[in-house]
């Protein structure tokens, strides 16, 4: 979850008459609606249509685009909205009339570039709604911000919905209906928990499974079974896996040399770090390091992954 960030807010204002429907076809890996006021729905490509309402927040995993609409069935032509592209966004503008009721939605759109999200996508479902994941006062926090045209406004939304989407993941991920991944269940555990933050943390430290069990105050037998028993491969495995997915950013980033990335994820000498990285990735360094480049971001469509990528919209949606 720490790389999943917005960066880069976009803000736009949409003043809509029912029947209204808004298509979201950025080809964004994750978008997180937050419904400040009134309700609406959330129309999939596929699945069922999930309704919002006041202080429900929804995540959307992509690319495929979806509609947010005034009921389960939307009717008439949507209206596409790109956060991703700022000046589209700002230019969805409709000379229509409002009414005094209202519908607003705060949207935060992000795409993924990073290697190591692609755990938090793959663990999430097409669509999950949950109902007002923290207290009011975040959502009331970010109400005012949008109603409000103020210095430093882009910022500030930014990390609110970055906190807003963090407190929702967590939310979900700890109801009733969740199927959460073997490495979240993990960090709650207290012997194996303190083991993943280790390695997360410090990637590039010499950790042995001994080295690991002494941080976490148990036997290096006990810290190997449990380990695997809640993560479902050994400590070194699970730290072989991590180092290989930081070590494709850093890759494909383009500015260290192999020895440096090696340097960074803990591997003495640029063989040793390139013969795991093959062993793992099954293409080596220098070619992973190839394709990266050779992928243009601007057109092509978004890596399968998740979250970090500009963009957040602000609606209001009024009949």
């Amino acid at each position: 979850m720490r790389g999943v960030r917005s960066d880069g807010a976009v803000l736009g204002e949409t003043m809509l008459a029912a029947p209204w429907s808004l298509r979201f076809a950025d080809g964004a890996d994750l978008t997180l609606c937050v419904m400040t006021r009134g309700s609406g729905w959330i129309v999939p490509t596929d699945g069922e249509p999930r309704q919002l309402r006041t202080g429900d927040i929804a995540v959307v995993r992509g690319p495929e685009p979806f509609l947010f609409a005034d009921g389960p069935t939307p009717r008439g032509v949507p209206i596409d909205v790109r956060c991703l592209d700022r000046a589209a966004c700002a230019a969805v503008r409709p000379e229509i009339c409002a009414g005094d009721g209202a519908t607003a939605l705060a949207v935060g759109v992000y795409r993924n570039d990073r290697d190591t999200g692609r755990r938090l996508l793959g663990a999430l479902p097409p669509v999950l709604v949950v109902p007002a994941t923290c207290d009011d006062s975040l959502l009331r926090l970010i109400s005012a911000e949008i109603a409000e045209d103020r210095a430093g406004q882009t910022v500030v939304l930014d990390r609110l919905l970055d906190w807003l989407l963090v407190c929702t993941l967590r939310a979900w991920f700890d109801g009733p209906d969740a199927a959460p991944p073997a490495w979240y269940r993990a960090l709650a555990d207290p012997v194996v928990g303190p083991a993943l933050r280790a390695m997360h943390e410090a990637p590039a430290r010499p950790w042995t499974t001994a080295a690991l069990a002494a941080h976490t105050s148990v036997s290096r037998a006990a810290l190997g079974k449990r380990f695997t028993a809640l993560v479902g491969e050994p400590p070194l495995t699970y730290l072989t896996s991590w180092r290989m997915a930081l070590a494709a950013e850093l890759l494909a980033d383009g500015g260290m040399t192999l020895a440096a990335v090696a340097r960074r994820i803990g591997y003495a000498s640029e063989f040793a770090f390139s013969a795991a990285f093959k062993r793992v990735r099954g293409i080596s360094p220098s070619q992973h390091r190839r394709l990266a480049r050779g992928v243009d971001r601007t057109a092509a469509p978004a890596p399968t992954g998740a979250a970090h990528a500009p963009g957040l919209v602000a609606l209001d949606a009024r009949g």
